[in-house]
């Protein structure tokens, strides 16, 4: 019997775009840990970590809602190709700055803005062209199967970049993440993808407004992108932190911080599989709620620990957490949406989710800086676990979506 957790893997196109994904976003993972390890090197600073990872997020807050609008307007997969073509040449130069020893905060800063700025058009036009390549059918599995190819590289990624680190330096891993690129690049350009219907446009702000409208006006996706924004402004963040539990709080080094970040994958690895099985069990609303308030549970709990394995597991549950609401909540948005409307809604969807990350690293590493690392993720996970519990009240409904 062929399991349900893997068939949107039968889509020729999705397996393109799958298998180069998963090489692209493990490079991906290694520039994150090796880029954290690097200012931190440079800087010694919680706020410079957090200001790195807030201006790679900060175009999100400002373009993302108009990426969305092109998203519904070109060929996904022409914009996606473009994306992904300039990502690898950001990525290239800053691998080329540190291997000559010319690199400076402020070009890491730049060149993460960049990035930034291509990955406000990329999001978008990549969580809406699941659909062109699994249909709907297999939409709710493709999107899931997304996350856990995400996560899948987010331990593979960091543990990489943690003995790459310990035994080479922090050079190899940006030129890997440049060279990964080429994988996703190929498998767009292999694929089989049939002409879009084509529509009628209307003014850019006209076309904004529809979208916001249609969610303004979907009271389960209007309060599901609010769980989603809170999660990015307060838990997210620690992602950012990472650094300084593993140098400061936990004292176990680069090649720790690979094996803290690979654990928080792994849990994510697990939560987006049992996503993927069970994609379309009903009340939702509930599971996304639950997985959330394990999530912050569990960070409450990593800023109390001083045991690097205890940490480890604490991290297996965050990441289990955290993935398991996001992609329920993804799956959810993404099956009432309209077609013509995708773009645009999981735009939105994206400011909240990467958009809001800025200021919340602006927000919870300025809060480590004067109160401590540990006291800011506990505060932030605390923040989200009482927000989620008064919109579960409030709006019962949700929890038996």
């Amino acid at each position: 019997m062929k399991l349900k957790t893997f068939s949107a893997l039968q889509h020729r196109n999705y397996r393109l775009f799958f298998i180069g994904q998963a090489l692209s976003l493990t490079g991906t993972w290694m520039h994150s840990v090796a880029q954290g390890w690097l200012v931190l090197k440079l800087t010694d600073s919680a706020f410079f970590l957090s200001l790195v990872s807030a201006v790679g997020s900060l175009p999100v807050l400002f373009l993302s809602l108009i990426g969305g609008v092109v998203a519904d307007r070109v060929p996904k997969r022409n914009l996606i190709l473009l994306a992904q073509t300039l990502s690898m040449l950001l990525a290239f130069s800053l691998a080329m700055l540190v291997a000559l020893d010319a690199i400076r905060v402020w070009q890491i800063i730049m060149i993460a803005g960049l990035l930034g700025i291509v990955n406000t058009f990329d999001i978008p036009a990549r969580q809406a062209f699941i659909v062109e390549m699994v249909g709907k059918e297999d939409l709710m599995n493709g999107i899931a199967l997304n996350s856990a190819m995400f996560n899948g590289a987010r331990i593979v990624g960091p543990a990489l970049a943690g003995l790459l680190i310990g035994y080479l330096g922090l050079t190899p891993c940006f030129f890997i993440n440049s060279a990964s690129y080429i994988a996703i690049i190929i498998g767009l350009l292999m694929m089989d993808i049939k002409p879009t219907v084509k529509r009628e446009f209307h003014p850019v702000l006209k076309e904004l407004a529809e979208g916001i409208s249609y969610v303004r006006n979907a009271p389960s996706v209007l309060w599901f992108i609010v769980m989603v924004a809170m999660t990015s402004l307060f838990a997210i963040p620690y992602i950012a932190l990472m650094p300084i539990f593993a140098r400061d709080i936990l004292h176990i080094g680069a090649k720790g911080l690979g094996l803290m970040m690979g654990a928080s994958g792994v849990g994510a690895l697990v939560g987006a599989l049992t996503i993927a099985s069970f994609g379309s069990v009903k009340r939702k609303g509930r599971t996304a709620f639950m997985a959330g308030i394990i999530a912050n549970l569990a960070l409450i709990g990593l800023s109390f620990s001083r045991a690097p394995f205890l940490s480890c597991l604490l991290l297996m549950f965050v990441g289990w957490g955290m993935i398991s609401m996001l992609a329920t909540v993804n799956t959810a948005i993404q099956d009432d949406v309209p077609d013509h409307l995708r773009g645009r809604v999981m735009s939105l969807y994206s400011l909240v989710f990467l958009g809001f990350t800025p200021i919340g690293n602006l927000i919870v590493g300025a809060v480590a800086h004067y109160y401590g690392t540990p006291f800011a993720v506990a505060l932030g996970a605390t923040i989200c676990i009482v927000t989620y519990v008064l919109i579960a009240l409030s709006h019962k409904e949700l929890l038996a979506r």
